[in-house]
C-alpha cells in the first residue's frame, strides 16, 4: 500500500486490535451494526419515505399485492405493519449485539463479575449516590460499623486512630518507623469489595513468635507500600485499590504520637498497651506530643458529612485519641451533620470497669468541647447468661443502658437490640447501620 500502509500497520493501531482474531467481539459488533441498518430501514418504511429505489420498489409491490388480494386501503396498513416489524427486528438484533459485546469485554476483564454486570453497575451507581458518611474510631468496633455502612453508600470515610503500640503494629512501628497499620488494615478489609480470598489474605497472621511470627500479611503489605511510595497516606490509597474498597480510610494524623494517661492516683502512664493493662482508673487522656496536626482530608470529610458516627470502640484508646488531635473535635462540633455516638456493649477491663452507658458519654465530655453529638445509640438487649459468665471471667461486664441519665444530660437516645451473639458479644454491623440510616431518613 502507498506511504508504507499495509494490513499489518493497520492492525497495529490500538482501535484496530478489536478486529484481530480471538477477540470474540467481531460477531457481536457486526450483529449490532446490521441490526442498526435494519432498524433504520424499518423506520423509513414506517414514515413512508420513498426516495431510495428499494423503498420505491417495496411500495410498488405492496400496492400490487393490495390490488391482487382486494385489500384496497389496507395496503398502507400492511406497509406500516411491515415497517414496524422490520424496525423491531433491527432493534432486537442491535440489543443482542450490544449485550453480547459488553458481556464479552466484561468477562475478559473479570469472568465472575461479567456474568452479573448489570447488577454490579446498578448497585455501584446507587452506592455512589449515597450519603456522605464519616466514622471515627479504631479497633474492631470501627471495622464492625464500616461493614454495615458500606451497604448504603460508597461515600464512607473512616477516620482512624494511630496510637496502637501493641502486637504486630507496635513491632512494625518500632522496627520501621511507620505509623501503626493494624487498625487501618481492619478498616480496609471491612470496606473491601475484593474477592473473599483476598480479604482472608490481608487478615492472615503468621504463626510463631520470631521473624514474621505474629505479623498479619496486611500489616506487612502496608509497611512495604509505605517504603515504596515514601508516604503512609499514599500507601493506604494504593492498598485501597488492591482491595477495591467502598470509600476511603484516613489516619486522624500523620504525626507519630503516643497516648498518655493521668491515673486516679495522680501518676502518668504512657503507651496504649500500658494504659489498658493498668489496674488504676483513668482520669484524663492526652497525646504526646500534644499538638499533632490533623489530616486535611479528614477535616474536609467531616465538613462535608451527612452523618458522623463516633464509635463503637474503646472510649479511652480508640475514640478519644482521635478527638484530641487538633481541630477534629471542633470540626465535628460545628458540623451540620447528624452526629451519633455508639456506646459499647461490654466494659473493657482496665479502661471502663463498672461504666454504664452514661459514664461513657461523660468520659467523652470530659475531653472534648460540649455537645459533640446529638444522639447516643445504646444497646438494651442483654447477652445470654453463658456469654455474660464467660466475659465476667475476663473482667468484662454488660454496659447498663441507663437511658434516663443520658436524656437528663440533654442527649437523644436510640435504644434497641443492636448486638450479634455468637461466641463473642459485638454490635451487629447491619442492625447498627440500619438504625443510623433510618435516623438520617427521618431527619430529611
Amino acid at each position: 500500500m502507498r506511504d508504507g500502509w499495509s494490513l499489518q500497520h493497520i492492525l497495529r493501531l490500538p482501535s484496530a486490535r478489536w478486529l484481530m482474531p480471538g477477540m470474540l467481539v467481531k460477531r457481536w459488533l457486526l450483529l449490532a451494526m446490521l441490526g442498526t441498518v435494519i432498524m433504520f430501514a424499518g423506520l423509513l418504511i414506517l414514515i413512508d419515505v420513498q426516495s431510495p429505489e428499494w423503498l420505491a420498489w417495496l411500495h410498488r409491490h405492496v400496492q400490487e399485492a393490495s390490488q391482487r388480494f382486494h385489500l384496497g386501503s389496507h395496503g398502507r396498513l400492511v406497509l406500516t405493519l411491515a415497517g414496524a416489524g422490520v424496525a423491531l427486528l433491527g432493534l432486537l438484533m442491535s440489543a443482542i449485539g450490544v449485550r453480547g459485546l459488553v458481556r464479552t469485554i466484561a468477562c475478559a476483564i473479570d469472568p465472575v463479575a461479567g456474568r452479573r454486570l448489570a447488577h454490579i453497575i446498578y448497585n455501584r451507581r446507587n452506592l455512589q449516590l449515597g450519603p456522605q458518611l464519616v466514622a471515627v474510631g479504631g479497633g474492631t468496633g470501627l471495622s464492625t460499623l464500616l461493614r454495615g455502612l458500606k451497604q448504603y453508600s460508597s461515600n464512607v470515610t473512616a477516620i482512624v486512630t494511630v496510637t496502637d503500640d501493641g502486637g504486630s503494629s507496635g513491632r512494625l512501628t518500632e522496627q520501621f518507623g511507620v505509623l501503626p497499620p493494624g487498625d487501618i488494615r481492619n478498616c480496609l478489609v471491612a470496606l473491601a469489595d475484593a474477592e473473599p480470598i483476598m480479604t482472608e489474605l490481608f487478615q492472615y497472621r503468621f504463626r510463631g513468635s520470631e521473624g514474621l511470627g505474629g505479623h498479619s500479611f496486611g500489616n506487612l503489605l502496608i509497611v512495604a507500600m509505605t517504603n515504596i511510595t515514601g508516604d503512609f497516606e499514599r500507601a493506604i490509597r494504593e492498598t485501597s485499590k488492591v482491595l477495591a474498597i467502598r470509600g476511603r480510610v484516613l489516619p486522624s494524623t500523620l504525626d507519630h504520637v503516643r497516648l498518655k494517661a493521668k491515673m486516679e492516683d495522680g501518676s502518668y502512664i504512657e503507651g496504649e498497651t500500658a494504659i489498658a493493662s493498668s489496674p488504676l482508673k483513668i482520669r484524663q487522656m492526652m497525646l504526646n506530643p500534644p499538638n499533632v496536626r490533623p489530616l486535611d482530608e479528614a477535616l474536609q470529610a467531616i465538613r462535608e458529612a451527612d452523618v458522623i458516627v463516633l464509635g463503637p470502640g474503646s472510649v479511652f484508646t480508640s475514640i478519644i485519641p482521635n478527638l484530641l488531635v487538633e481541630g477534629i473535635a471542633n470540626a465535628i462540633r460545628h458540623s451540620h451533620a447528624l452526629r451519633v455516638y455508639v456506646c459499647n456493649v461490654m466494659t473493657q477491663p482496665g479502661e471502663t470497669d463498672g461504666f454504664t452507658a452514661s459514664d461513657h458519654v461523660r468520659a467523652i465530655e470530659a475531653h472534648c468541647p460540649p455537645r459533640l453529638f446529638d444522639y447516643v445509640l445504646v444497646n438494651t438487649t442483654r447477652p445470654s447468661p453463658e456469654l455474660l459468665e464467660r466475659y465476667r471471667q475476663s473482667g468484662a461486664e454488660f454496659v447498663e443502658p441507663d437511658i434516663d441519665r443520658i436524656r437528663a444530660m440533654g442527649y437523644r437516645t436510640i435504644a434497641g437490640d443492636f448486638i450479634s451473639q455468637t461466641d463473642v458479644v459485638r454490635h451487629d454491623p447491619y442492625k447498627l447501620a440500619s438504625a443510623i440510616m433510618h435516623l438520617l431518613s427521618r431527619k430529611k
